[in-house]
């Protein structure tokens, strides 16, 4: 490689991490706006639960969701135009999770990557670019996700109010608050091991791009190849996570519907079980959607009118716009590098 395109893949690794780091930060409403809403944890040590099971998760996935994400779009090893296509791809992301944060809208950061870097390649080489058999099983998680998650609250919730339903209300809030520490742990775990791996196949397609990566390198802890960006991608999803996103956290836990102990358990169980078998399939899934739609599960058991309508269905707008206004940003970026003469 020449050294300009070095510092290219260099600044991209950056931007990624980057990314990952506003991925944390985006959604660490995901994680602990249950358990804040329901004040088991103060929103201090919540974020550094959260930050904690993130790291860790690299731990206890295999890299499947990663493999997914590095093949949506067709590579040419040969061609290190390539780069620009998954740095723009990145900045499209970027510039749109920076949006909706500041909105306070709990879209998705898988997506807006999903997007960008599909956004971009189509910009770059056409519509033929996309592995679309990829792109289809996340699109299909679109609506599956949080349906998923709404189903697993409903029922996780009526299951467990039948069977505490004798027990004392002040019993039942005391065993909840402690299980929320479970529940809360392992949905972030779910969340990092997720959406870190999204951020990792990312730069393993540029490392490809490059001609830097074998296409059949596999990533792994024990490859000192790929040691490198496993452990960067959970650690900046960490301190993502352990800086928080509190406009979000106030959208997730307070205004779609009021949560008690009980519910926060069974609203974080329903989403950690939905992450743990869509990382275990590679599907990369929405961790916004799947907390949200077992919120609202959650919140049907009791009362229907009790669940703010009004932000769920602003929130589901954000939801559709996010990988076309990802890809169109991510588009427009490769456009003005071609103009400019980068490539």
């Amino acid at each position: 490689m020449t050294t300009t395109l070095w510092v290219i893949v260099i600044g991209t690794v950056a931007a990624a991490l980057i990314f990952d780091v506003i991925n944390g930060f985006h959604d660490a409403a995901n994680s602990i706006a249950t358990v804040v809403s329901t004040r088991v944890l103060s929103p201090r040590v919540a974020v550094m639960w959260a930050a904690f099971f993130n790291f860790v998760a690299m731990g206890v996935f295999a890299p499947k969701v990663a493999n997914t994400i590095a093949k949506i779009v067709k590579i040419n090893p040969s061609d290190h135009a390539f780069v620009y296509v998954v740095l723009c791809g990145l900045l499209g992301a970027i510039v749109w999770d920076l949006l909706t944060w500041w909105w306070g809208l709990p879209t998705s950061s898988s997506h807006a990557l999903i997007g960008g870097f599909g956004g971009a390649g189509v910009a770059y080489a056409g519509w033929d670019i996309l592995q679309w058999h990829k792109l289809v099983e996340t699109l299909i998680f679109i609506p599956a996700a949080p349906l998923i998650g709404f189903v697993l609250g409903l029922t996780i919730m009526l299951a467990v109010v039948w069977i505490v339903h004798k027990q004392r209300p002040a019993r039942v809030d005391s065993i909840f608050r402690r299980g929320q520490l479970l529940s809360a742990g392992l949905y972030s775990l779910g969340h990092g091991g997720n959406d870190a791996q999204k951020t990792m196949g990312i730069i393993v397609a540029l490392l490809i791009a490059a001609g830097a990566m074998s296409p059949t390198t596999e990533l792994s802890l024990t490859n000192p190849q790929t040691l490198w960006i496993i452990l960067s991608c959970h650690l900046a999803m960490a301190i993502g996570t352990a800086f928080g996103g509190w406009r979000i956290v106030k959208t997730m836990g307070m205004k779609i519907t009021k949560l008690q102990p009980i519910g926060g358990f069974c609203a974080e169980t329903s989403g950690a079980i939905t992450l743990f078998l869509a990382t275990g399939l590679g599907i990369p899934v929405s961790t916004t959607h799947t907390i949200t739609g077992s919120i609202i599960g959650v919140g049907a058991t009791t009362n229907l009118s009790g669940i703010k309508w009004g932000v769920a269905t602003r929130i589901v707008w954000a939801w559709l716009f996010t990988i076309p206004a990802a890809a169109i940003v991510a588009a427009g970026c490769l456009y003005i590098a071609r103009w400019l003469g980068a490539f």
